[in-house]
């Protein structure tokens, strides 16, 4: 990023130069000038009353020579100034320019650093989704869906693998697919996650169960509790949430619609705090 200033640098140098040539240039002119001035001007002083031809001649080359020196003087002046202001921007802008650069630099590692945290989150998640279609590759593609969306990785599990009709009890096939996932999760430990209930909108009530809010989240904690009970997850990397009917895949209005949208969700959490803490150091 040095390169913008050295480009500058060179170029004050050159303008600092030409202009001091074009001043010595002025200042030998305007001396020149001036003796031819003394000369004339003595000229004058030593001719008779009866050269008045010549002497008005010797005064108007004496007046072309004024204005020209005069000219001169101005323009050495004004050369001079020139000399004196680009030094001064010179260096001003030299720095200004510096403190650009480093603000430049500063900023490009930033985003250097945020881009590598996204490079390793999109390397993660691609690991992740490999290891859990290789550790599903048995379990039919209805039943789990694995995806990644807006650089989040989605494992949508059917409602008819996980439960019986209206129930939230986890079936024995389930358990063995849990556990294939959470074989997955267990060799990352510092992934958290989140595990959705989402039912159809087909009203429910059974017992205490008073609708599709209770049912839904009544079947998260109940995959909660196999990862944490049957297969050691740490629960402080599993949050439960019960989302009802209001986060459907498909319509409603078709069995197949309402098939699709009856499921359990486990969401990977995106590792934010690491971009959280690439702002605080760049606060």
């Amino acid at each position: 990023m040095a390169a913008p200033f050295l480009l500058f640098s060179c170029s004050a140098s050159k303008k600092l130069k030409t202009a001091q040539a074009s001043y010595n240039q002025l200042n030998a002119a305007y001396l020149d000038n001036q003796a031819k001035l003394r000369a004339c001007e003595s000229d004058v002083k030593k001719a008779d009353d009866n050269g008045t031809q010549n002497k008005l001649a010797m005064q108007a080359e004496i007046d072309r020579l004024h204005k020209q020196v005069d000219f001169l003087k101005a323009n050495s002046n004004q050369t001079l100034n020139e000399l004196k202001d680009l030094s001064v921007i010179s260096g001003t802008q030299a720095a200004s320019i510096k403190e650009s650069i480093d603000n430049i630099n500063s900023k490009d590692s930033y985003i250097g650093s945020l881009q590598s945290a996204i490079a390793r989150k999109d390397a993660l998640n691609l690991q992740l989704v490999n290891n859990l279609k290789g550790a599903l590759a048995d379990v039919n593609d209805q039943d789990v869906n694995i995806k990644v969306d807006k650089g989040v990785v989605y494992i949508d599990i059917s409602d008819k693998m996980l439960f019986k009709s209206g129930s939230y009890i986890v079936t024995e096939r389930a358990k063995e697919v849990l556990g294939k996932v959470a074989l997955v999760l267990n060799a990352h430990p510092e992934i958290e996650f989140l595990v959705e209930g989402h039912t159809d909108n087909v009203p429910y009530a059974n017992g205490a169960l008073l609708d599709n809010w209770d049912l839904s989240t009544k079947r998260a904690t109940s995959v909660v509790r196999i990862l944490q009970n049957n297969y050691n997850i740490d629960p402080k990397r599993i949050t439960a949430a019960g989302r009802s009917e209001y986060v459907p895949l498909d319509g409603n209005d078709t069995a197949e619609g309402r098939a699709a949208n009856r499921r359990t969700r486990i969401v990977i959490l995106p590792q934010l705090d690491q971009f959280f803490k690439l702002a605080e150091k760049k606060a």
